[in-house]
Formats: structure tokens, sequence, C-alpha cells
């Protein structure tokens, strides 16, 4: 038995370090924030991770929720990760989320889900990592493309979960089957927690997972690797087109500052099927609060409006109004009230939108996508070598949180560089580069509590620019390009 873990541990560690490799998922010298449940893929990542640890120099923290929806077995599962942790002086950080059933979600599983992912992603900024790492498997892919096929999903959701989600979330074992996994726990020794809720039948995957799987694999041996193998060509397929319908946008819709998108009739109603529902479905993304993507339901509702097939000149839609008129069609943002228990969520452009560190943010106005992120000043020293219109650097330490993006406002000021330290107004500013009273509009300001830090790919504030006694910048960066992560 000796001999065949000290054959196989290595293998196996080596097919996950490929795969992070290839997928380009971290690199030596990072901080990871790990998901860790307890269960069997979550304690084999973590244990996988603190292998590879010393070799590329990881800094891991691992974060585990305890919900209490199991009672004594949801603490059990906190005091099994805790003791893990300890054993392994691996930091560890406990959340106890209380769930309340907000509006639009579907189930407590959801919500939970929901809550999870915004807690990390709050977390992962407060301590400095680099990435949140989760437990994903090819089984679950597996399942996540069954149960959004039997949704009748797109080729979207049919290319179930992408290696690295928003920038920061990374999957590394999603080539690996559970069965590798608990063969891994099992030659390492590794104890585990077994989550009850998985064996009810009132939750679906439960049900593709215990029920739909074992009769697939049954017809088809090695079902699992056939469809993470699938997943692989669809999602690249997805990314192109996804490439395409971003380009198209860009030349087809126009945006106002009110938000307002502009379309031509005609020219949507020329697409080809696979492209006009794309560009609706990429529209309507947009507007919402939440950056939900709409259902195939809602997106042939919305061609046969814009065709005329339908009745009426006006439709409502989650996140949108949609006007007819007889060359064009107006998908308006509606006026969103947010009540006092209402999580504030994605602000709507052009009005203020938070920026948190580090972050991208696309502004519809000009088509640009803003990147924000902390560096130290000797990280910081190509961009401080190398400035240019758009990338500036600034001192951390003279600007505080909220960062946000919004359109010019009147009596807005800023002390432009090169100026030796004066304050101009905006509109004067505006005036001498010969910028027309629609276009300044558009452009999108970088803003701190202190004041304007840049007119984004113009001019940026003396103020708050790093200098030679600066420790941690904060760099930021405009560009052109919108890049596509494929499905949840």
């Amino acid at each position: 038995m000796t001999t065949r873990t000290a054959r196989r541990r290595p293998t196996f560690l080596a097919g996950i370090v490929r795969t992070i490799q290839d997928r380009r998922l971290f690199e030596p010298k990072q901080h990871l924030l790990v998901a860790v449940s307890g269960g069997p893929d979550s304690i084999a990542l973590v244990s996988l991770l603190a292998t590879l640890a010393p070799t590329w120099q990881l800094k891991l923290t691992v974060i585990h929720f305890n919900y209490g929806l199991r009672g004594s077995e949801s603490d059990g599962d906190e005091a099994f990760v805790a003791s893990f942790c300890q054993d392994r002086n691996i930091p560890l950080i406990v959340r106890r989320p209380v769930l309340s059933k907000r509006r639009r979600v579907s189930s407590m599983q959801l919500l939970a889900r929901w809550a999870r992912y915004e807690a990390m992603k709050s977390v992962v900024h407060e301590i400095h990592a680099d990435r949140i790492v989760t437990g994903h498997t090819a089984n679950d892919q597996a399942e996540t493309m069954l149960m959004w096929m039997l949704r009748g999903a797109g080729l979207t959701g049919l290319a179930g979960m992408p290696f690295v989600r928003e920038k920061i979330i990374v999957r590394p074992l999603l080539r690996t089957t559970r069965e590798e996994v608990l063969d891994y726990l099992r030659q390492e020794g590794l104890a585990y927690r077994q989550d009850s809720s998985n064996l009810t039948t009132l939750y679906r995957r439960n049900r593709v997972r215990r029920d739909l799987l074992p009769v697939m694999e049954d017809i088809t041996p090695g079902i699992v690797r056939l469809l993470e193998r699938q997943a692989e060509v669809l999602r690249a397929d997805d990314a192109y087109l996804e490439q395409v319908v971003a380009a198209l946008y860009r030349s087809l819709v126009t945006v106002d500052v009110q938000g307002t998108q502009r379309f031509e009739r005609a020219a949507v109603a020329a697409l080809p099927d696979a492209l006009n529902r794309r560009l609706v479905r990429y529209m309507l993304k947009s507007i919402d609060p939440e950056q939900r993507a709409p259902s195939l339901r809602v997106v042939d509702s919305v061609l046969r409006f814009v065709s005329g097939r339908s009745r009426g000149t006006r439709v409502l839609l989650r996140g949108a109004e949609m006007i007819r008129e007889r060359e064009r069609v107006l998908a308006v943002r509606p006026i969103r009230q947010e009540t006092p228990c209402e999580r504030p969520t994605h602000a709507a452009f052009p009005g203020t939108v938070p920026l948190s560190v580090p972050s991208t943010v696309y502004w519809p106005g000009t088509g640009q996508e803003i990147h924000v992120q902390e560096m130290t000043k000797h990280e910081a020293e190509p961009f401080l070598k190398h400035r240019t219109r758009d990338c500036v650097v600034f001192d951390k330490g003279r600007l505080s949180a909220p960062l946000v993006l919004r359109a010019w406002q009147a009596g807005d000021r800023i002390h432009p560089r090169g100026m030796g330290g004066k304050s101009k107004k905006l509109q004067d500013f505006f005036t001498d580069l010969k910028v027309s009273r629609e276009e300044r509009t558009r452009i999108p300001l970088l803003v701190a509590p202190e004041g304007i830090l840049w007119i984004v790919g113009r001019r940026e504030d003396e103020r708050f620019v790093a200098r030679k006694g600066t420790s941690r910048c904060l760099v930021a960066t405009v560009t052109s390009d919108i890049g596509s992560e494929g499905a949840e």
C-alpha cells in the first residue's frame, strides 16, 4: 500500500498543478482564500494546496460558513474545519451569515450560495488575498450541465462552470472526478464530513447526482469525463461568441447618460438567431441591477416585440422597460427605489458605481473597462516609469474608501496634474480641450471622498498621485476591450 500511495500521490498532485498552470488560476507567492465546508472535495483541495504551499511559497487562509441550518451538525462541521486548520497552522475565518429570504431568490440553497460568494468577495479584499479557491470537481460540473440542460438553457448554461469566475474565483479541481478525490483522501488517511442535506431528494441537484448520473453512467461509462470534455468545447465556443456580441453591442447600441439603450430594429432583426438572441441577452443583463442574465423565454419575447409580431408599443421586463418606435426600440432602465432592508446591488449607469479594490467595472457611456488594484510601490514601479493616459498611479495613503465611478456634475473641480497645484472647474477643463457638452456627460470620473482622482483616460489630480514617500499605491487602468468569462 505504501508503494502504491507513493506512486499515485505525485501523479494526482501533478495533474492538479498542470490544471493550475494551464488555466493560470494562480501563481507562486500569492495569497489564497480557500473555501472549506469540511466535505471531501474542500478537504482534498486545502490538503493539496497545503502540500503545494512550501514549494510555491503560497499563503493560505481558510474561510468556513456556518449557516446554522442543520443545528449541531453545522456546528460540528465548523469544529472539524477549525481542528483541521489548527493542526496545519492555517489561519481560519468563520462566517455565520443570517439568511433572510431575498426577493427573486427561489431557494435557501441559492440564497446561501449568494451570501457565500458575496462574503468571500468582501473578505478577499479585507485580507488582501489574490484569489478565492473553491473545490468544485468534474462531478459538480457534470451535475451543473445537466441541471442547465433540464432548464432548457442555451450554450452559456450548457458550458457549465468556468475555471475562472469574475477574474478572482478559481476552481483547480474542475478536471478531477469525485472518485479521484475520495481515492486521494483514503491514501492520505484524511477524514471529512458528510452534509446530510446532500442525501435528501428535495433538491434537484441531489436527484441529478443520485438518480440521473448513475443511469447515464450505466449507458455511457465515463460520462462525467465526457461531460467535462464537452464543457471545455462549449466554453471555448461561448467565449468566442460573447466577444463577437460585445463588438456588435458597441457598434449597434448607443447608451445615453440616463442609461437608455438605443438600437435600430432592422439591424438587430438582420442578425442570425444565434447573435440576436445573445445581443438581447447582453443588453438586458447589462441593465439588471444584479447583472443576471434573462431566460430564453424572456429573450424570445423581446425579439417578438422588436420584430413587431407582438401587440403594443411598450412592455415591462425584469429591470427594463422596452419601448418600440417605428424604426427604433428603446430599452429603458427603470428608477429603482431601495427599501431600508434591501441590500444595495450593482449601481446603475450613470449614477454612482461603487468600486471595491481590486475590481473591474464596465462604463457603458464610453464602452470602457476601468480596473483598480492596490500594489506596493515596488510592484507599481513599471507603471510609474511608463505613465500613459490609460494608466495612473495614486498614493493610497492620500485617499480613503469608498471609491466610485460617476459622471460629471456641475461644480466639479480638479487640480490637474502639470498645473502647479492650481484647481480648475471641470467645465473649463473640458472647454479648453474642446470636449462637447454631449461627450463630457459620458466620460467617467474616478472619485474618492477626498475629491476627483482621475478624469478617466484624460488627466489625474496632482494632489493624489504617487510620489517619493509613497508606500502603497492604487493603480487604475482603462481599456476599451470587453472580456467574457462564460457561465456562472
